[in-house]
């Protein structure tokens, strides 16, 4: 079995998502900022008998993505799923009349320049496999601007329009790349925001590919 790599891994989702693909079989990297916390979660998943290892990146620094992603593949294994759920920064979370040209330097920098440098640091690997799956991970303003958050929607948007044009193009060659959509943030316990639900999701966007977006819930609900 291949590996899959976890940007964002936190103690909610990312741990949920590495559990579901280790359980599957799928060598697991986990990036995110804290080296610490990644080597817990790490340790947490080996003692169940998934291999994995924590590496640590920064979504506003996309050289660091490229770098931990080379090293994950190098030491774990060709990289055949990729998920993209960091969580978004507070102070990308203004309103639109308070979000300054400024304040969009970083939302674009975590929600289109990472995932740009993850997805191209990753290719070549699921090419050379012949398979491979791409997952972003948004919240509701991806599928529908929100004005309290424009930070987010303006990015979010950016980065699905690319994973649009990915999906697209990547289709023949057997590389999936969708998203998924996640109303009103992740609630564990609910029975369809719970991060165990979810990440059950994914696995169902990675094992049966379809179209690009789907939705965890009805965006009205």
């Amino acid at each position: 079995m291949t590996t899959i790599a976890i940007i964002g891994a936190g103690p909610g989702l990312g741990a949920a998502i590495a559990r579901r693909f280790g359980g599957e079989g799928h060598d697991v990297a986990v990036l995110a900022r804290n080296q610490r916390r990644l080597d817990a979660l790490a340790h947490d998943l080996t003692v169940t008998g998934i291999t994995a290892r924590g590496y640590t990146a920064d979504v506003r620094d996309a050289a660091s993505i490229r770098t931990a992603l080379d090293r994950a593949a190098q030491e774990l294994g060709a990289i055949e799923v990729l998920t993209y759920n960091p969580l978004p920064q507070k102070e990308f979370l203004r309103p639109v009349l308070e979000t300054t040209a400024e304040d969009l330097t970083g939302a674009v920098e975590f929600s289109i320049y990472a995932p740009v440098a993850a997805v191209r640091q990753v290719l070549p690997g699921m090419r050379s496999l012949g398979v491979g799956s791409i997952l972003f991970v948004n919240g509701g303003s991806a599928a529908r601007p929100n004005a309290a958050v424009a930070g987010t929607s303006i990015a979010f948007a950016g980065q699905s329009a690319y994973g649009q044009m990915l999906h697209d193009t990547l289709h023949p060659e057997r590389i999936h790349v969708a998203q998924l959509i996640i109303p009103r943030g992740i609630t564990p316990g609910d029975p369809t925001h719970d991060p165990d639900v979810l990440a059950g999701l994914l696995w169902d966007m990675h094992t049966n590919p379809g179209e690009f977006r789907r939705y965890a819930d009805d965006l009205d609900a």
